[in-house]
């Protein structure tokens, strides 16, 4: 057991590793995605092995596709080449041994060629492909961006905190079949109570495509926002939406750490309008996967003021404001898509060219997933 949990330490301090240990040519780069693509390759191999356990039934059409499994090969075949560049230039080998084994791990499962395993399925399945391709598509979308155009230029990748973000962002996926139940069940509980409804519906899913999509964005940011400043004005709420506040960095992966139980509440408040009047399904799912897109987007440490724009949209800087831990930023943006619903209702803030100063919370919130899960039951004042 020390041994595991000093070759844990090892990798993350690997992977934390001072800058000047982190330059082009020492093997770090290579290590790094030798170990990214290795467990994405076994991530993936696992959910072909154990489809019913390990897949959703949504991607099953990615996973069907004649060049997905040569991808995956790809993908294992690349982190083994990348993995013995980090041996050959890196003196600490802590990266390239943890990916090749990893990668060599896949291959004893089956590797691409694998073939699904009869399983007792109990109807309950957990998203390890959706969490692959999820942290896949935005890490690769904002993690070099950030890179390129970062807000603080010495805020590292691998920052404070880094390890219990992205156990947040496993947890929202792997969990995402009862996280989905639970948001869609008053959702349900509407439609099949309100069949006198049926012609507004028919009437809302027939408008043009795009009307459909901003009529989306407005009624779910509506809702979110009176759900968000709830969630700052009630005390026992707060102890739930202290866990999103606590993250001291901002970055894409920092919108990831929310209590599970604001995520069910949260995306229930969010399902109604959505569900419930009739909306075409290709349209519910473009918002879906944007929303996905931006919630990474507003947290990410990128630099730019955008002014004009953050009068209409929110933006990072916008959103920034609402993490920050200055007096001025307590209680302001509160939402997600569109301000002028915060200068609407009087919580608009976005002082020109300005950004917070530091970000977090006041209070004392513990670190671990665990710990931060029982928080809201135990602080005091939260009832």
């Amino acid at each position: 057991m020390e041994r595991k949990q000093s070759g844990l330490g090892a990798l993350a301090r690997d992977l934390q590793a001072p800058i000047e240990q982190r330059r082009f040519g020492s093997g770090w780069f290579a290590g790094f995605f030798a170990l990214l693509m290795a467990a994405a390759g076994f991530g993936l191999v696992v959910a072909l092995r154990w489809p019913d356990w390990f897949a959703t039934p949504e991607l099953a059409r990615l996973r069907d596709l004649p060049g997905f499994r040569l991808g995956v090969h790809g993908v294992l075949l690349g982190s083994y080449a990348l993995a013995l560049v980090s041996l050959l230039l890196r003196p600490a080998k802590v990266l390239g041994f943890t990916a090749l084994g990893v990668g060599i791990a896949a291959a004893l499962l089956g590797g691409a060629n694998v073939r699904p395993e009869e399983t007792a399925s109990w109807g309950i399945f957990f998203g390890l492909d959706f969490f692959v391709v999820n942290l896949l598509v935005t890490g690769l979308m904002f993690a070099p961006v950030e890179r390129l155009f970062p807000r603080k230029v010495d805020q590292r990748l691998f920052r404070v905190e880094w390890r219990e973000d992205l156990f947040y962002y496993l947890v929202s996926s792997m969990m995402v079949q009862v996280l989905t139940f639970l948001a869609f069940a008053p959702s349900k509980a509407v439609v099949a109570h309100s069949g006198g409804f049926d012609g507004f519906r028919a009437l809302v899913g027939g408008q043009p495509w795009i009307v459909q999509f901003i009529e989306i964005m407005v009624l779910t940011d509506l809702a979110q926002y009176w759900f968000h400043r709830a969630f700052h004005r009630v005390p026992f709420l707060w102890g739930f939406h202290a866990i999103h506040h606590s993250a001291r960095s901002m970055d894409w992966l920092a919108g990831a750490r929310m209590h599970f139980f604001e995520i069910v509440a949260l995306r229930g408040v969010t399902a109604l309008p959505m569900m419930t009047l009739g909306f075409a399904p290709s349209a519910l799912q473009a918002y879906i996967a944007v929303v996905y897109i931006y919630s990474s987007l507003i947290h990410a440490n990128l630099r730019g003021d955008f002014d004009r724009l953050g009068q209409w949209l929110v933006v990072p800087r916008f959103h920034h404001w609402h993490h920050g831990l200055e007096k001025e930023a307590i209680d302001v943006n509160f939402a997600i898509h569109f301000p002028w619903l915060d200068r609407m209702f009087g919580t608009y803030h976005f002082p020109e060219k300005r950004w917070p100063e530091g970000y977090g919370v006041p209070e004392k919130v513990p670190n671990g997933y665990r710990a931060q899960f029982a928080y809201p039951f135990r602080r005091r004042g939260g009832a």
